[in-house]
């Protein structure tokens, strides 16, 4: 639960981050783009409203008296903190004004930008290129916004009214726009993640809740069912597999009794048959038993049981060899895992394998318990083994899943004439 919570808090506060940054980056430029509006509009004031009703035609021609009248204005009312040089042009490209005197007189071409507000007379702005000659003067200053404002002379002559503002005052004014919005953004960014943390946090708890309780019930089931297959197991050895062992022993005394009868022969050769065929039947049975209930491990250990399960194929004629260490493994739950894949492996070789030879060992290898189930008979492909798992057979697919839950692993080994090999590997340091 602490891990799901943990990741939920780290999505949350990544998507926070991104969330913050995505926003202040369309914040600030949006912020950027109304302060060099703002910036427009201010040049524009001060252009038609201050600088053209005193912008007279003998300014054109260097009239002493128009520039000294302009040059005043200028100085007194436009410029300031923020703008910080101002140009008069023709639409020829020359410098009719400038608080830059030296500036006065000269010509040059115009850019794209005074064209173009000339032409459409819109106010327009752009970054200065103070590699330019006319900017020659404007280079200490680093970085400027040009605005180009078209007026009129009194006359009625198109001028072009350029102001130059500090680019640092623009930043400035986005600053304050982004610093007004930033802060209420993020903040109820992170209150709406404060919040949902401690509902992510009992959401994972009531899911852990849940599935515990799933568990839980789960594991009577299983509690359950297994006490049942043992009773039924217990059932069968007390009651049935007594009452047959009874029978065999008496069929055979009877037929040792008619042995010395020369009409009882034929009768007791019937009786040690159906003795023999009883016997043979709580061999089966007992086999049924273990696969039902299988026997307690710890108590009685691997061998015993493993035993147990290759007796059916030894009565029938397989020479068997179990080598089983019972000090490999310790703890209850890998001895069912090992037994369960034996039993498996057995259950196979006993179904398909026509072995003449099976070996069963058990050994601990470097803080892993090993089993190894091997016969000579026929093998198989692995398409054939393919083939099994898709008609529903699953038993080794199911087995191979519960040894790697358990942090083993389980290998299959097998070609046609040439016998079968699995091996288990399960840790148990």
């Amino acid at each position: 639960m602490a891990t799901s919570v943990t990741q939920f808090v780290l999505a949350g506060l990544a998507a926070v981050v991104l969330i913050s940054a995505g926003t202040i980056y369309v914040v600030r430029h949006n912020a950027t783009t109304e302060a060099i509006r703002n910036a427009r509009d201010i040049a524009s004031i001060l252009g038609h409203s201050v600088a053209a009703p005193v912008l007279a035609d003998g300014v054109l021609t260097g009239d002493p008296t128009g520039l000294a009248n302009l040059n005043e204005v200028v100085h007194a009312r436009v410029l300031s903190d923020q703008v910080v040089r101002v140009k008069v042009w023709t639409p020829e490209g020359q410098i009719v004004y400038s608080d830059e005197p030296r500036l006065i007189g000269q010509t040059f071409d115009l850019g794209a930008g005074e064209r173009a507000a000339l032409r459409t007379g819109k106010v327009d702005a752009d970054l200065s290129n103070l590699d330019e000659p006319e900017n020659q003067f404007e280079r200490p200053y680093n970085k400027l916004l040009e605005v180009y404002v078209p007026v009129h002379t009194l006359g009625g002559h198109p001028v072009l009214f350029e102001a130059y503002l500090r680019y640092s005052s623009i930043a400035q004014s986005g600053r304050h726009i982004l610093g007004s919005f930033v802060p209420v953004m993020v903040g109820g960014l992170l209150l709406l993640f404060l919040v949902q943390v401690p509902l992510a946090w009992s959401m994972a708890r009531g899911l852990r809740q849940g599935q515990e309780e799933r568990e839980q019930l789960l594991q009577r089931a299983i509690d359950a069912s297994e006490a049942e297959r043992r009773r039924i197991a217990r059932d069968l050895h007390d009651g049935v597999v007594q009452t047959l062992a009874g029978v065999s022993y008496s069929l055979a005394a009877a037929a040792d009794r008619l042995d010395g009868s020369s009409d009882g022969a034929e009768v007791g050769d019937a009786l040690r048959q159906a003795a023999a065929d009883t016997r043979r039947s709580m061999r089966d049975l007992r086999s049924l038993i273990i696969e039902i209930s299988p026997p307690n491990l710890h108590d009685e250990g691997l061998d015993n049981a493993v035993g147990e399960l290759v007796a059916p194929l030894a009565a029938e004629g397989v020479e068997t060899t179990v080598d089983i260490d019972d000090t490999a493994v310790a703890s209850p739950e890998a001895q069912t895992l090992l037994y369960r894949v034996a039993q498996e492996a057995v259950r196979n070789v006993a179904a398909h394998a026509q072995a003449s030879h099976l070996r069963v060992s058990l050994t601990r290898d470097n803080g892993s318990a090993r089993l190894v189930v091997a016969d000579d008979g026929l093998g198989f492909s692995p398409d054939r083994l393919e083939q099994r798992r898709e008609e529903g057979h699953l038993g080794l697919t199911l087995l191979t899943g519960l040894v790697a839950d358990a942090g083993g692993r389980l290998v299959v080994a097998s070609t046609p004439g040439q016998g079968t090999r699995l091996e288990a590997e399960v840790p148990v340091a």
